[in-house]
């Protein structure tokens, strides 16, 4: 294939790295206080990409640059959730910051480069090229975190999670430059095939495996390496929270997915079992922890954790001879989270106004009397979350847990269940407090229109996809089938 073919499939990349480049070039000319010619650029640099993602959409794999970038059905899907999500939180995030005089055009940017490391991560097709976008995606998402210079909460979360995060980065590192170093490869196909022939390095082979996996359980935000998730989500800016929750969940399943299974599927049976341990104790904690938090934005973070139990699960199938890609619930479920976990931060930011957060639960006490139609899609975003039939995350958990059943561990998918009926408990307090209890002062929806038509659409989407989920189950099934 020649170079103009490939620079030809990689368009998206470009055009939105020229588009970064170009928001960050007007934010600095521009003269006005509102942001609008930036905010306005960078939906419309999303809205472009993503159209040519579809353009381009691949009918097989096709591997680009000595095999160090992949186009295949699956990351064409990835992207264009990470671009709908993006576009979805940007216009969260203008209302958020315009409302308490905190608007930068800088977020725009860095959220601008964030996405395009998320799309290299998505493509990556070597071990070099998913570090190269972890790393991209990473630094956008430290500086975000403290995009609020005068919050004390916000700077502590950005240090916090620019150690942790380093901390990770380098142990994923070392984890690459082991399997590097003895098998002589950065490209994920031929890494497989030497894990996949008979030595006597097996070893080595499972000690660089270990690294890998600790960087991949950091991303994902699995216990034990969860610690600096609940602290982050807190003290970022909501809107900067809800970026968190959403597009780099999506990047971070698509790492596990290129390493472990591309990559690693030899050794299998080896990271199957950290993956069931990770994955017991992330829902273990999650769901536990979460009951006793009185912050919804911390409530939500111990959420995640446990949703990313429930996502490891998905990925424990890896490659089954018979029946070919068997991880298509964990690409259901990933972009069923993130549709869940936008609308939940999503309503954070409807709730609040300059000077309030609306970030205590106690804060939605009542609302059902002072707003009976927002009420109701919260008690969407709460009963999907957790499961509850017929919403959308019934059927992700129901479709990951199939996945685990046809593998053999039953008795996996029985502590799934009921850590799943544990965490129903926290979801359902916030239905309680809306409905049930009555505020001194009545909640206040101080949210423009823009905002509070998002927050329906969101919440019926989820309503409708639960009703009707499948046409997004054959798409996952279809782009793994090649």
């Amino acid at each position: 294939m020649s170079i103009t073919s490939e620079i030809l499939f990689v368009l998206p990349e470009l055009a939105l790295l020229a588009f970064a480049c170009l928001v960050l070039v007007c934010d600095v000319f521009s003269k006005s206080p509102n942001k609008l010619l930036t905010y306005l650029l960078a939906q419309a640099s999303l809205a472009v990409v993503m159209v040519l993602v579809i353009w381009l959409y691949p009918d097989e794999r096709v591997a680009l640059f000595n095999q160090h970038f992949i186009l295949d059905p699956l990351s064409a899907v990835l992207k264009v959730t990470v671009c709908a999500a993006s576009i979805v939180v940007f216009l969260y995030s203008y209302h958020y910051f315009r409302q308490r005089d905190l608007l930068q055009g800088e977020y725009f940017v860095l959220g601008l480069f964030a996405v395009l490391g998320m799309l290299v991560m998505v493509s990556a097709y070597s071990m070099l090229t998913v570090y190269l976008g972890l790393e991209l995606m990473s630094l956008s998402l430290y500086a975000m975190v403290a995009m609020n210079k005068e919050s004390g909460t916000a700077s502590e979360a950005a240090m916090k999670y620019f150690v942790l995060g380093a901390l990770a980065s380098g142990l994923l590192l070392y984890g690459i430059s082991i399997l590097y170093g003895v098998t002589g490869t950065i490209i994920l196909p031929e890494l497989a095939a030497h894990l996949g022939s008979p030595v006597d390095n097996r070893i080595v082979f499972l000690f660089g495996l270990v690294f890998v996996v600790v960087g991949i359980a950091f991303k994902l935000g699995a216990v034990p390496f969860h610690s600096w998730l609940p602290d982050v989500y807190e003290g970022s800016p909501t809107a900067v929270t809800l970026f968190l929750a959403s597009a780099p969940k999506v990047a971070a399943f698509a790492m596990a997915i290129r390493l472990l299974i591309d990559g690693m599927q030899p050794l299998h049976v080896d990271w199957q079992g950290m993956l069931i341990v990770l994955s017991l104790l992330s829902m273990a904690v999650g769901n536990i922890v979460a009951i006793s938090q009185s912050n919804i934005k911390r409530m939500l973070a111990y959420s995640a954790i446990a949703h990313a139990g429930f996502l490891i699960l998905g990925i424990l199938p890896g490659l089954q001879a018979d029946q070919g890609s068997t991880y298509a619930g964990a690409l259901f479920y990933v972009i069923a989270y993130v549709i869940m976990s936008m609308g939940a931060f999503g309503f954070i930011i409807l709730a609040g106004r300059k000077g309030h957060e609306a970030d205590n639960l106690d804060d939605y006490q009542g609302l059902a009397d002072a707003s009976p139609w927002f009420a109701l899609i919260m008690l969407l975003f709460m009963f999907s979350l957790a499961g509850v039939p017929p919403f959308l995350g019934f059927w992700a958990k129901w479709y990951v847990i199939k996945e685990v059943i046809a593998i053999g561990h039953i008795w996996l998918a029985v502590l799934a269940v009921l850590f799943s009926v544990v965490g129903a408990y926290y979801y359902l307090r916030v239905v309680k407090l809306m409905y049930f209890d009555r505020a001194e002062t009545a909640p206040v929806i101080g949210a423009d229109t823009q905002v509070r038509v998002l927050i329906s659409l969101n919440g019926l989407a989820i309503l409708a996809l639960g009703f009707a989920p499948g046409e997004l189950i054959r798409i996952c099934t279809a782009v793994l089938g090649f």
